[in-house]
């Protein structure tokens, strides 16, 4: 099994997924800014994952995820640049919440490519498949590993095959299934479900996800 490299795996939602995935059986490699703080996540979520320097976790495994606050993600895909590499599917989880800002995390803020995930595409070298999924996922729900999932993981990217690769990541956690949205301009929808999913949890103190009904067998 090739490895899962998670950039900002140090970050709720990078940790969450970096617990299931580990669990389950699948390597996971952490990356973060901070050596020390990359191999304290790993320590923590134990079943052998493993912590390095963005850069280095990057080449680790054919398909990346990319779990930073969106404020991170530009730096971030710059210092990547040199070393993502063609054939790589780079999962884009960013959600470019107000919050980013000094704002509310119940609003979105506007990006000029129309989403955080086609800004990822924008900057990432050429070859590099970008698909945007996990935006629906409670980071807080995926790190308590007693806590039992079934929700759908809404997904979005232009190349058919590369979110194929990224279903197969999400299939491997138990209560998750993988649901092909489209190409990815529909991330710009997906990631506006993320400050609406923030504002309904915090009125009703919840951590409810999306379940889409009447869809028996999602096609592939």
């Amino acid at each position: 099994m090739d490895p899962v490299p998670i950039i900002g795996g140090t970050g709720a939602l990078g940790f969450g997924l970096a617990r299931r995935l580990a669990r389950e059986g699948l390597p996971v490699v952490i990356g973060s800014r901070d050596a020390g703080r990359a191999a304290t996540a790993a320590g923590r979520v134990g079943n052998g994952a493993e912590g390095y320097l963005n850069a280095e976790a990057a080449v680790s495994g054919p398909v990346v995820l990319l779990c930073v606050p969106f404020r991170s993600q530009s730096e971030t895909l710059t210092n990547l640049k040199n070393v993502l590499r063609p054939g790589q599917v780079l999962v884009d989880a960013t959600v470019p919440l107000a919050a980013a800002v000094s704002g509310r995390a119940t609003r979105l803020l506007g990006v000029p490519q129309g989403s955080a995930a086609e800004q990822a595409r924008e900057m990432a070298p050429e070859g590099v498949d970008v698909v945007s999924a996990f935006h629906t996922v409670s980071a807080p729900v995926l790190a308590d590993l007693e806590h039992g999932l079934d929700e759908d993981v809404l997904i979005a990217g232009d190349s058919r095959e590369a979110k194929r690769r990224v279903a197969e990541i999400v299939r491997w956690i138990p209560g998750l299934r993988p649901v092909d949205c489209g190409r990815l301009e529909v991330a710009r929808h997906i990631e506006a479900i993320t400050p609406l999913l923030i504002s309904i949890n915090a009125r009703n103190k919840a951590h409810a996800g999306i379940r889409l009904t009447g869809l028996e067998e999602p096609r592939w």
